[in-house]
C-alpha cells in the first residue's frame, strides 16, 4: 500500500506536477541549451537547480526505465525533463547528459515541492 506522499509511479509524479501546474516540460533546443517551450525561456546550467530525481522501471519489462529531473529555474518556477535511461535514451546526441551534469543539484523531500 501507498504510504501518503509516496510516489511510485511515472504517472502517478506526472499527475501530481498538471495538478500543482508544474507540468511545463524542459527540452534541449538546437543550441545546447536547455528550454521551455511553453514560456519560450532558454537556459544555461547555472540558471537552473535540479531538485528531485524519481527514476522508474517498468513492471513487466525491467528494460522499460525512464527517469523524471524537477527542476527550477532562477525565477522558482518548477519544470520536468523525462528521459528513458540505458540503451533508450532520448538525449544520446544532444549533449544532454553534459549539460544536465553542469546543472547544480538541490534534493527536496516530496512536501516541500507538491506541498
Amino acid at each position: 500500500m501507498e504510504k501518503p506522499g509516496e510516489m511510485t509511479t511515472l504517472s502517478r509524479v506526472m499527475q501530481k506536477l498538471h495538478d500543482k501546474g508544474l507540468d511545463h516540460e524542459l527540452k534541449m533546443s538546437d543550441h545546447g541549451r536547455m528550454q521551455n517551450v511553453e514560456k519560450q525561456k532558454i537556459y544555461n546550467p547555472e540558471e537552473l537547480k535540479i531538485i528531485k530525481t524519481y527514476r522508474f522501471e517498468g513492471e513487466s519489462d525491467p528494460a522499460d526505465m525512464s527517469v523524471l529531473y524537477l527542476i527550477e529555474d532562477q525565477d522558482g518556477e518548477i519544470g520536468y525533463v523525462l528521459d528513458a535511461y540505458g540503451a533508450y535514451s532520448t538525449h544520446e546526441e544532444s549533449g544532454f547528459d553534459e549539460f544536465l551534469q553542469k546543472i547544480p543539484v538541490e534534493d527536496r523531500e516530496d512536501q516541500l515541492i507538491f506541498a
